[in-house]
């Protein structure tokens, strides 16, 4: 299943991943404009993107992007919604890379949330779920996220869900090395 012909629902009885949608604006504005959850965002390799979006327009210009991006098969975005609270309370982006680095052919994992989501429990739950089906998804050899070494709660989630700490660099298209990448073989 390519998830650039159908984006496939994968949910548990907490959470429920689906391809993002405009009508999510609202409750994504609450996670891009929060500042305490900004630091855990990976925008390595993303044109200065942080991520960062204040308001409703700047949200939807994302939001546009994001759906020109999947139609375009650059990368997928999914909604992760907490079914506890019927709300979308981040996402998980998806892409395959292709690089003359160590991480040529793996899938790239970036998991958002709201800050006040930023939990082991929460995040392990999130990612054990994707996981599994990443490779039939991307067509990947392997699956990287990032995870800088201040983020303590993410990097217990991702060591329980088998990622092991990478003793490579992932080299950004301008050259520029990036640090703090886990990966899953």
């Amino acid at each position: 299943m390519n998830i650039y012909e159908a984006c496939p629902t994968i949910e548990n009885d907490k959470f429920l991943l689906r391809l993002f949608a405009n009508e999510d604006c609202d409750d994504l504005l609450k996670v891009y404009s929060d500042k305490n959850a900004l630091p855990f965002f990976n925008s390595d390799n993303c044109d200065g993107d942080n991520f960062y979006y204040a308001t409703k327009e700047r949200m939807t210009e994302a939001l546009d992007f994001w759906n020109l991006s999947y139609k375009n098969g650059w990368f997928a975005r999914l909604s992760i919604v907490d079914k506890t609270v019927s709300n979308v309370i981040g996402t998980v982006e998806l892409c395959l890379r292709v690089s003359e680095d160590e991480f040529n052919n793996m899938g790239i994992l970036r998991v958002d949330v709201r800050s006040d989501y930023e939990k082991e429990d929460v995040l392990y739950e999130v990612i054990s779920l994707i996981t599994p089906h990443l490779s039939e998804m991307l067509g990947c050899n392997g699956i990287i996220t990032k995870a800088p070494i201040y983020a303590v709660e993410r990097i217990k989630a991702i060591q329980k869900a088998g990622f092991t700490k990478s003793d490579y660099l992932l080299i950004g298209k301008t050259g520029y090395a990036y640090d703090g990448y886990w990966e899953m073989k």
